[in-house]
């Protein structure tokens, strides 16, 4: 009986905890792009603000992606306008190299914003 009243009352807790987060996050801080909130879209952008541009094979070896999962997640921040695909050729070996558009560093600068938003106000809780 003890535990579960112990239950309900911590659960009673964290939701007050959660209402008050909640209604101290600005609403920009609730609307994150949810093409860049994902591990391997945020890691293409974030290694690609940090160069000029990186091979498909540097990003894949920094992010620790396989060629699959990196080329479609490419591809979508791709059509999105946030990365510029390059193909090339060094003699017969194909090349591609990505490079950050004004836009993804636009869409990268509003979700740090987001996210900072986000901290600022669960550490005033």
């Amino acid at each position: 009986m003890a535990a579960n009243t112990a239950r309900k009352l911590n659960t009673k807790v964290q939701h007050d905890v959660s209402a008050r987060v909640r209604a101290k996050v600005p609403e920009i801080a609730t609307n994150l792009d949810r093409l860049l909130h994902d591990r391997v879209r945020l890691g293409i952008i974030s290694a690609l603000a940090a160069a000029d541009n990186m091979s498909f094979t540097d990003l894949k070896s920094a992010l620790n992606a396989t060629d699959g999962n990196l080329s479609v997640h490419a591809r979508k921040l791709e059509e999105a306008g946030y990365v510029a695909c390059e193909k090339t050729f060094s003699g017969r070996t194909p090349r591609t190299d990505y490079k950050l558009t004004a836009s993804g560093r636009r869409a990268l600068e509003k979700y740090l914003d987001h996210m900072d938003a986000i901290i600022k106000a669960a550490r005033t809780t």
